[in-house]
């Protein structure tokens, strides 16, 4: 296979995967209006930005140890007290650097 084989290929890729993702955007853009705004569906949308922040966090916090759990825990707690989200991804991040330091 000679180079230009390969850079159609990459160019290729890289077009199908772009379309793929703002055709999935546009849909989404386009057929917000046709969905329900009552019942399970609407508790199931409200939802989601919960889940999914958690589907993030969670795997990190494992593989972080106890000073990740700790780390979680006083986000939260900042979070919740203040509701000032930079102050509270500072406070973990800061339990994090410093466990990390310690070598915990």
């Amino acid at each position: 296979m000679n180079p230009l084989e390969t850079d159609i290929g990459v160019w290729l890729t890289i077009f199908c995967a772009a379309l793929v993702t703002y055709s999935l955007r546009i849909s989404g853009l386009l057929l917000a209006g046709q969905l329900p705004k009552t019942g399970r569906f609407k508790r199931f949308m409200d939802a989601l930005p919960g889940t999914i922040l958690l589907s993030l966090i969670i795997p990190a916090a494992i593989a972080e140890g106890v000073v990740g759990w700790v780390a979680t825990l006083a986000t939260a707690v900042c979070s919740l007290k203040t509701g000032n989200v930079f102050l509270s991804m500072l406070v973990g991040i800061v339990i994090v650097a410093t466990g990390r330091w310690l070598g915990v």
